[in-house]
C-alpha cells in the first residue's frame, strides 16, 4: 500500500482514531481478520502505554494537549507482519471449555488473558449468537484480532459443546500475551518507565510496508530463551509443585515449533516425567482425541505428527527417559502410530474427483493396558465407511504394535532411535505408572 498523508500525524506521530482506520486498512488482505478499534475500544490499554497488535506491543505516546498518539511506522510493520501470516481453517486447535484442567499461575497485570476472555464470553447466555454480533462497547476483537470470524463451535453427542480456533491464530494470541507479560514485567521493575510516556530513545532501522527505512521502537520485550533440556529427568508431579513454574515455563521457547512462547509444561503420563516446555497449540496438537478411555480416533493432524514434522515430535516424546528407554511411545500414541502407519495399506479408498481417497475417520482401541502386554490388544477400525458402519481392519497385539515401531523409528528418525533403547535405564522408576489399572498380575512382562 502507498503511503498516503494521515490526519493528525506529527513527526511519525498519529491519533489513536487515525491509527484505528490504518489497522484496517492495511490488513485488508490479511488471512487472519482484524478488527476496528484496536486502538480506541476495550480491550486496548493505549493509556497504560501500550496497545497490542497481533503478537506485538506498540508503544504509545501522549502528545501536547493530552492527546494520545503511536507511532504510524509501528502500526505498519505489525501490519506487514501479520499479512505474511498463512492460516489453514481446517487446522483448528480446541480452546475449550476443558474439564479438569489444572489451573495455573496468572499475571493479574497481564490483562489479555485471551482464553479466559473468550470462554467467559462464550459461557454468558446466548454465548455464540451473542459473540457474532457487534454490540456497540463490547470488546469483540483480542490484539486486533476479530477471533469471532474465526470461531468454530462443535458438539458432541447432542450435548457437550467445545470451541475452535485455527492454529495460526492461536499462536499469535499466544504471542501476543506472552509480548504483554514481557512489557508489563519490565514496567513494574522501572526498566520501561520512559517507554510507556514518551519514545523510545534507543530507536532501530526498519522497513515499513512500502520498503523505506523507517525507525521503530522495539519494546522491552524479551525473546524467549531456547529451552536445553533443563528440566530432563524430573517428574512432573513433584515439579508442576513448586511456586513459580508457569512464570518460568513462559521464558522458554515451545521445544516443538521453536517460534512460540511455551505456556504449559509437557509431561508423559505413562511414566510421570517431564518432557519439555511447550506452546498451547502443540500441547493441543499432540493431545490424544479420546472417545473413551481406552478408544481415539485417528484424526487428520497425525500427519503432521507422524510424516511432516514427524523428528520433531519423536525426539519431543522421547524426552521421556522411560519412553526413550523402551523404544517407545504412550500407549494412545502408539495405538494412533499403529491406526495411521502400521494399517494405513488396510484403509479402503473411493473414488475422487482427484484419485482416490481415504474413506471415514480411522479409529483405534485397546483391551488392557501396556502393563500387562500379553493381553493387551489394539483393534483398528473405520467408523462412517459406506461398505459398513464400524469396519475393523486389523486387531494387532501390543508386542507386535511396539516392535513394528522400533522397526520404523529407526528409519524414520535414526538419531533418535540411536539415543534409545534398553541400556539407558539409570534412574529409571523400578514400575512406571499404569495408564489402566493393571489387575492381571502380569506386571511389566515386557520390560
Amino acid at each position: 500500500m502507498s503511503e498516503r498523508v494521515m490526519p493528525g500525524r506529527t513527526d511519525g506521530l498519529i491519533t489513536l482514531g487515525a491509527a484505528d482506520a490504518l489497522w484496517v486498512d492495511v490488513t485488508a488482505d490479511s488471512a487472519v481478520p482484524t478488527a476496528f478499534g484496536a486502538f480506541t475500544r476495550p480491550p486496548a490499554h493505549a493509556r497504560a502505554g501500550y496497545v497490542l497488535l497481533g503478537g506485538h506491543v506498540v508503544a504509545t505516546v501522549r502528545a501536547s494537549g493530552g492527546q494520545w498518539s503511536v507511532p504510524e511506522a509501528e502500526v505498519r510493520r505489525a501490519a506487514a507482519e501479520l499479512n505474511a501470516v498463512e492460516m489453514d481453517r481446517q487446522d483448528l486447535v480446541r480452546i475449550g471449555p476443558f474439564r479438569g484442567a489444572p489451573r495455573q499461575e496468572c499475571d493479574e497485570g497481564t490483562p489479555l488473558r485471551w482464553r479466559r476472555r473468550i470462554t467467559g464470553e462464550l459461557r454468558e447466555p446466548g454465548g455464540p449468537e451473542r459473540a457474532a454480533r457487534r454490540e456497540v462497547g463490547r470488546p469483540y476483537h483480542l490484539a486486533g484480532i476479530d477471533w469471532r470470524q474465526m470461531l468454530v463451535e462443535r458438539t458432541r453427542d447432542g450435548t457437550q459443546r467445545t470451541w475452535w480456533l485455527p492454529r495460526a491464530v492461536v499462536r499469535l494470541l499466544d504471542a501476543a500475551e506472552h509480548a504483554e507479560t514481557q512489557w508489563v514485567r519490565a514496567a513494574r521493575t522501572g526498566q520501561a518507565g520512559a517507554a510507556a510516556t514518551e519514545p523510545p530513545s534507543h530507536p532501530r532501522q526498519t522497513r515499513d510496508a512500502d520498503g523505506r527505512r523507517t525507525t521503530s521502537s522495539e519494546g522491552p520485550t524479551a525473546s524467549p530463551r531456547p529451552y536445553n533440556a533443563e528440566l530432563e529427568g524430573q517428574l512432573y508431579s513433584v515439579l508442576s509443585r513448586k511456586p513459580g513454574t508457569s512464570r518460568r515455563v513462559a521464558g522458554w521457547a515451545c521445544a516443538v515449533c521453536r517460534t512460540t512462547p511455551a505456556t504449559v509444561l509437557d509431561h508423559c503420563h505413562e511414566h510421570g516425567y517431564v518432557r519439555a516446555p511447550v506452546c498451547q497449540s502443540c500441547n493441543t496438537q499432540e493431545r490424544p482425541d479420546h472417545l473413551y478411555s481406552n478408544d481415539i480416533r485417528v484424526a487428520n493432524r497425525y500427519t503432521r505428527l507422524f510424516h511432516t514434522d514427524a523428528d520433531d515430535w519423536l525426539r519431543h516424546w522421547h524426552r521421556c527417559p522411560g519412553c526413550r528407554a523402551r523404544t517407545t511411545l504412550p500407549l494412545p500414541h502408539l495405538a494412533a502410530w499403529t491406526a495411521h502407519i502400521a494399517c494405513r495399506s488396510l484403509r479402503p479408498t473411493h473414488p475422487a474427483p482427484r484419485g482416490r481417497r481415504p474413506c471415514g475417520v480411522l479409529r483405534v482401541s485397546w483391551t488392557g493396558s501396556q502393563n500387562a502386554p500379553r493381553s493387551c490388544l489394539l483393534t483398528v477400525a473405520v467408523d462412517f465407511c459406506p461398505s459398513g458402519e464400524h469396519r475393523v481392519l486389523a486387531q494387532v497385539p501390543y508386542r507386535e504394535a511396539a516392535e513394528r515401531f522400533r522397526l520404523w523409528l529407526a528409519e524414520t528418525a535414526p538419531a533418535v532411535a540411536a539415543a534409545a533403547g534398553p541400556d539407558r535405564l539409570d534412574g529409571l522408576p523400578a514400575q512406571s505408572r499404569p495408564v489402566i489399572a493393571d489387575t492381571s498380575g502380569e506386571g511389566l512382562a515386557l520390560f
